[in-house]
């Protein structure tokens, strides 16, 4: 099967370039001295990082650290008060106008961020449409595509998160852990460049948490789709993962590969946070 973004799963760009065109080491997500506040309260400080295209990033962190605020952000659900996010070589919630760098309009954050799609904590399925509907709803009605065309990528997609036969159920006939497989095809179906999880197995009861992390396992693993997750699943971190960044306080302490992060990290606030996740 083709990759979420249908090109085949590993296949090389030209010229030392990604699976999506863009060269090796290129960053498709950037932020660049982002600040978010909430009141008084600094929840992003003059933050800086990059994802570079075709990577699995995770972030990690104590709760109120930023993590969920950086998602959110690249889904123009909260814009920063300072600083610039680019995904994929364009502003998110910015635009250049007269050669001055502007807040940008709802139609440009719109075309920006059809290319990043997200699972959330709660499933957020259309609760009057069956399963195969949920999936197709949006590639038709946002992106234009063919019913058909849309039904036979949903099918593809909802055989890869194992859901076949129930196509044609409603999410109040599927438990939690297959709501949520839905969903992650549902956000596949629109073809993103990004995909975001945002703590998806915490709504979950404990013995539906491992096949949601399975088919996400086996999607960071058959595709190239970039990858930002926010998890407190560290064993599910160590495997998707090529890195990780450690927050605290609304900044990185320390990034690195997950072997190094995980088994040997730098920083003090690094080793209490892990000790207290195990």
């Amino acid at each position: 099967m083709n990759t979420p973004n249908d090109t085949p799963a590993g296949q090389p760009g030209e010229a030392g370039g990604t699976a999506d065109g863009r060269r090796a080491g290129e960053d498709l997500i950037t932020f660049t001295d982002v600040t978010k506040r909430f009141g008084d309260n600094v929840v992003l400080d003059d933050l800086c990082f990059g994802v570079e295209a075709n990577k699995h990033v995770t972030l990690i962190g104590p709760s109120g650290s930023g993590k969920t605020t950086i998602l959110r952000l690249l889904m123009t659900l909260a814009k920063p008060d300072e600083g610039t996010i680019e995904v994929d070589g364009e502003y998110l919630t910015h635009e250049r106008k007269n050669g001055k760098l502007v807040p940008a309009g709802e139609a440009h954050n719109r075309a920006v961020r059809k290319k990043i799609g997200m699972v959330f904590q709660q499933f957020n399925l259309f609760p009057n449409m069956r399963v195969l509907r949920n999936v197709t709803e949006a590639p038709v009605h946002v992106l234009g595509m063919e019913k058909d065309e849309a039904e036979e990528r949903a099918r593809g997609l909802i055989e890869l998160v194992g859901l076949t036969e129930h196509l044609d159920k409603y999410p109040s006939q599927l438990s939690g852990g297959q709501q949520q497989r839905v969903a992650i095809a549902r956000a596949l179906a629109m073809r993103p460049k990004v995909l975001l999880l945002d703590e998806v197995t915490s709504a979950l009861d404990p013995e539906l948490v491992a096949g949601v992390l399975d088919v996400l396992r086996d999607i960071a693993r058959s595709t190239d789709i970039t990858m930002v997750c926010v998890t407190h699943e560290m064993s599910f971190a160590r495997d998707i993962s090529q890195k990780v960044l450690m927050f605290d306080q609304g900044k990185i302490v320390e990034s690195g590969s997950p072997d190094k992060i995980f088994n040997d990290p730098d920083h003090e606030r690094t080793r209490e946070f892990l000790s207290s996740v195990h």
